[in-house]
């Protein structure tokens, strides 16, 4: 059993005061808060190492380039990659799901097929109907049920010849759906087709295993799971990285440069141009050694616990609906409560200290098929406990009856 009390001590943030009432954060789906083993290491390095990457023979340039490349490799650790030039640095996952929709403009003809899920976030919905209004490509749909689950036989309907990549979330953002990403790959894979997965929501709760899922791209932001923003990562398999063109040209992503030709930087370098978020790039790897030292396989089981009784707790409450109740779930409820907008709960609980996020949560596809104008959200982390979620229930009880 985690010591939940000694967990919420490494996180100052849980300790203060919102509107005069202890804080009760449940908004870790949209960012969590940072131990401060991570706020130590942001002040570390600008203190002692701030120095430019790769580029420099003096002694600051050194350390600020191994401790940037000691984080790519305990990164490759944790997400099992094969080798190191096969996780590159991003700013958060909407950068990966760019970078690898722009090099995919160079492959796509018109009438290819691109397969997108009604679970998107906005960030991987856009991106490839921008890919294929450039190209001439399709994109096509995989429907939802009730529930809140991908129809997977609609799914191997839709894939054809014509697929060429696979974009899907391992998580739902919006109603904590996981998708059974694996045969997703696997059917995808008989068809010659690529597979994205964002992992955004994912990595905060579990540990993507990319050689034994065998995906092709797996991206992740890094303040999701306790890390700096402006953080993430983007796993692509070696082969598809070397055929993908570069995303962004300038310093560090060349080899050589005349005025004539440009010749490309060999893995990762070829997708990392320009001065990264280096202090950010250091510090995800100290993040990911701090849920690490706490294990991911305890992680589930008090995020678990905290689904179970939220959905009981909740339940109770006249008029309350959960959007959102697949068999395979983790720790994010989506509801509403008839006759109230999501809006007007959110900002009373906010007036008692409880952080939810309300709204369309960057996913209207799902929110048009609910019908409903969008949901509130409790999105729950380790260092939440059942408490917590009591008040948020009492609170929700009060603003129902202020707004009745």
């Amino acid at each position: 059993m985690l010591d939940i009390q000694k967990i919420r001590a490494d996180f100052p943030i849980l300790s203060q005061k919102v509107n005069g009432k202890p804080l009760v954060y449940f908004d870790n789906g949209a960012t969590s808060q940072k131990p401060q083993v991570v706020i130590d290491a942001i002040s570390k390095y600008y203190t002692e190492i701030n120095a430019n990457i790769h580029r420099g023979v003096h002694t600051l340039s050194q350390l600020a380039t191994d401790a940037y490349e000691v984080s790519r490799g305990k990164i490759q650790k944790h997400i099992n990659a094969k080798f190191a030039h096969e996780v590159l640095f991003t700013y958060g996952t909407t950068h990966g799901v760019n970078l690898v929709a722009n090099g995919f403009a160079a492959i796509l003809k018109p009438g290819d097929e691109v397969i997108v899920s009604a679970l998107e976030h906005h960030s991987n919905i856009v991106p490839w109907q921008m890919l294929c209004e450039r190209t001439g490509a399709v994109l096509k749909v995989i429907p939802m049920n009730q529930e809140g689950e991908l129809i997977m036989s609609e799914f191997d309907k839709l894939l054809s010849n014509k697929t060429k990549i696979v974009t899907v979330n391992h998580i739902s953002n919006a109603l904590g759906t996981i998708n059974p990403i694996k045969y997703m790959i696997d059917k995808a894979h008989e068809f010659g087709a690529a597979v994205f997965i964002d992992g955004a929501q994912a990595v905060p709760h579990l540990k993507p295993n990319v050689q034994e899922l065998d995906c092709d791209f797996y991206a992740f932001s890094g303040h999701k799971m306790c890390g700096p923003t402006g953080t993430g990562i983007l796993y692509g398999k070696e082969a598809w990285l070397n055929k993908l063109p570069p995303y962004q040209g300038g310093g560090e992503m060349i080899k050589e440069v005349t005025f004539e030709k440009t010749t490309y930087a060999d893995l990762p370098h070829k997708f990392e141009a320009g001065t990264p978020n280096i202090a950010g790039g250091i510090v995800l790897g100290i993040a990911v050694d701090y849920m690490n030292e706490i294990g991911f396989e305890n992680i589930q089981k008090q995020e678990l616990a905290l689904l179970e009784h939220a959905t009981k707790r909740l339940l109770e409450i006249e008029g309350l609906k959960i959007f959102g109740t697949a068999k395979a779930k983790t720790s994010v409820i989506s509801f509403n409560i008839d006759g109230i907008h999501p809006f007007d709960i959110g900002t009373i609980i906010d007036k008692l200290g409880i952080a939810v996020r309300t709204g369309h949560h960057c996913a209207q596809p799902i929110m048009n098929f609910f019908e409903i104008p969008g949901t509130i959200r409790a999105s729950f982390a380790f260092y939440n406990t059942k408490e917590e979620i009591d008040i948020m229930v009492e609170a929700i009880k009060k603003a129902q009856m202020m707004l009745s």
